[in-house]
């Protein structure tokens, strides 16, 4: 039952990484797209090349941020990998010496014997 329980809240928090990813490249997509926007009304409006200057710095900015916040939650994610081999239950167990089974180098020595 505790392995159960571990297992699950492991799978929320995997789950939760994911999505959290998942959102913020979706955001940076969004706010790239943005940009590309606010430039182009900036053109259609033949306003002056400097009106949309500081709208530009500052959504620069927050994209700078938000690659930053993708690198620490990449951080994160390969965190918590290392620690899924520390808690018990989620550790992966092997048996034997770790090749394959019939070890590759042998394939060529096995025959059909009748």
């Amino acid at each position: 039952m505790r392995k159960h329980r571990i297992e699950n809240a492991a799978y929320e928090v995997a789950t939760q990484v994911r999505a959290v990813e998942d959102s913020i490249d979706v955001t940076l997509t969004e706010m790239t797209e943005l940009q590309s926007r606010v430039i182009r009304a900036n053109s259609v409006a033949h306003a002056g090349f400097g009106t949309a200057n500081p709208a530009l710095t500052e959504l620069s900015a927050a994209l700078s941020s938000l690659v930053e916040a993708r690198g620490a939650i990449a951080a994160c994610h390969a965190e918590l990998a290392t620690a899924k081999g520390k808690v018990p239950g989620l550790r992966t167990v092997s048996f034997g010496d770790g090749e394959d089974c019939p070890p590759s180098h042998a394939a060529a020595t096995l025959r059909v014997v009748a």
